[in-house]
């Protein structure tokens, strides 16, 4: 519930079910104060849907350091968001 609330208070755009999932799962993933502050948000919610899809893969690092696995999953809320509905 945590994650849908933050969502919900962070997006002002409009968005389809599939774009409110990648953010679910991102957001899940980075933590609330992290994903309201983020430059794919604020892209978002300047309807700059294509700058925000591509904004998923600015979080594919920890500690600094970029993971395979992370990158798999960014790549794969990438492809959710950009799916249509």
């Amino acid at each position: 519930a945590w994650v849908e609330n933050c969502v919900n208070k962070a997006v002002t755009a409009s968005i389809n079910q599939n774009e409110f999932d990648a953010l679910c799962s991102l957001c899940f993933n980075i933590g609330c104060p992290r994903f309201g502050k983020s430059t794919l948000v604020k892209e978002l919610n300047l309807a700059n849907y294509d700058a925000a899809a591509n904004r998923f893969k600015d979080w594919n690092k920890q500690a600094g350091k970029q993971l395979a696995g992370l990158t798999r999953r960014r790549e794969a809320e990438r492809e959710l968001f950009e799916a249509t509905a």
